[in-house]
Parts: structure tokens; sequence; C-alpha cells
């Protein structure tokens, strides 16, 4: 079995039994030869690891099999498909998904997120992500409310008057500046309760020591985020010619 190939029905036993002894997704993943990402992404998408039976997750799989084969059109291959493998970019999608939500996105938001980190042109309307994804407008209304929120995505109107969502190339910069500005606030909040509380108490010796770490991360956050703009955004620069310089 090629590691990137499915998961037959026993890997999906084995996956069972070894959610059942309290077994950690890696140690699970070497057990049977596979990538731990592809295990994770296998019992989180079919129902977590209290709730993952290997007979439905195998039939779940051939639906979704079925449901590819249904949905995969005739004819000349769209233009952003750029000779790409379908299977390997849908795989790719669900792997990444799954990164996001580990990272704390709810699943919806990691979806339309992966979707516009994964198509060439970086934005998308509402109609093309509900038929992307196959699910309401509502659930892309209240995913993208939600992205915006993080500064993860931001809209604007094209030429025909349609709302786009749009994924800018410093879009982690404006999240990391965001949510370093949230934690700003947080320890703002934690030293007037050192101030309510007093200092020389357990409650405000509590508080003083978030008040301190926080600020800590905060501003090597700050900092680090402005570096990684500046390095990342400059320009090379241009290549002497070399006319009218002599050989050294």
């Amino acid at each position: 079995m090629v590691p990137g190939g499915r998961l037959t029905q026993q890997e999906r036993q084995q996956i069972a039994v070894g959610l059942a002894d309290g077994l950690a997704y890696a140690e699970i993943a070497r057990r049977i030869d596979r990538p731990t990402s592809t295990v994770t992404r296998e019992v989180m998408r079919n129902g977590g690891p209290g709730a993952y039976r290997a007979d439905l997750a195998g039939r779940a799989a051939e639906r979704r099999a079925r449901q590819r084969r249904q949905a995969t059109p005739r004819g000349p291959r769209a233009p952003e498909d750029n000779g790409r493998d379908p299977e390997a970019v849908r795989e790719y999608e669900e792997a990444f998904t799954t990164v996001l939500m580990q990272s704390g996105l709810p699943k919806m938001m990691a979806r339309v997120l992966t979707c516009l980190y994964t198509t060439d042109a970086g934005s998308l309307t509402a109609a093309e992500l509900v038929q992307r994804l196959r699910v309401s407008p509502a659930s892309i209304s209240k995913a993208i409310s939600f992205l915006e929120e993080l500064n993860l995505v931001r809209r604007e109107r094209d030429e025909r008057r349609r709302e786009r969502y749009i994924v800018d190339d410093d879009v982690w910069y404006q999240s990391m500046v965001a949510s370093a500005r949230a934690s700003a606030q947080v320890v703002e909040t934690a030293r007037q309760g050192v101030r309510i509380l007093g200092s020389g108490t357990p409650a405000g010796n509590r508080l003083e020591n978030i008040a301190r770490f926080l600020d800590f991360v905060t501003e090597t956050t700050f900092r680090a985020a402005e570096q990684a703009r500046d390095i990342l955004s400059a320009k090379p620069a241009p290549a002497a010619s070399g006319e009218g310089q002599g050989t050294p």
C-alpha cells in the first residue's frame, strides 16, 4: 500500500483499536505506516476519537468517493486546474483544513479559508464558495464574518458589483497583529485587577504574572511580525551591470 493511497478497511480497524487503547495519533500512524496527518484527518472527519468507528468511516469514505465521481465534470479541464491531479488537490485541501482546525478554527471557517488559499485567484464570491463546498449561503456568510473578525479575509466588490472574499499576501501579518492587540487588552485589564485586588495578594500576584507574561509575548509578536513583513516584502536589490567597472 502506497503511503499516500486511500486507507483500507483493515487500517481503519487498526485506527479504531489504537484509539480504544488511548494511543496518540502519531503512534497509530507508525503502526499502520501512514503519515500522522492522514490518521488525524481520518479521525476528525469521522466523529473524533470518542466516536470513531471503522465500519461507519469506511461507508462514509465510499459515499464521498461516489459523490466525487458524480461531481467530476466531463469535458475540458477547468483553466485553474493547471494540469493538477484533482484527487491530490482534494487530499491536500482536506489535510490543510485539518491543520487549521487543530489551530483552533471551527470546521466551516477552516474549509472556507482553505478554499480561498488554494484558488489561484486568491478570491471567490459567495456563490463560488457555495458551489465548491456544497454548503448553504448562510454557512458561507457566517464563516466569512468570523474570518473577517480575525483579519484573515477581507471583502470588496468587483466590476460586476459582486462581493468577493480575498486573502491578501500579508493576511497572517494582519491576523497576528490583531491577536497581539487583543492580548495587549488582556494585559491592561489584568493590571487593573492588580490595582483593585492588591499587589500583595494571591489574586493580585496571579493577575500580575498573567500581565507580565502576555506583555512579553505581545511585544515579541509585534516585533517579529514587523520584521518578518519587512524582510519578506523587500524587493531584491538590482544586480550591478558592471559597466564602467574594472575587473577586481
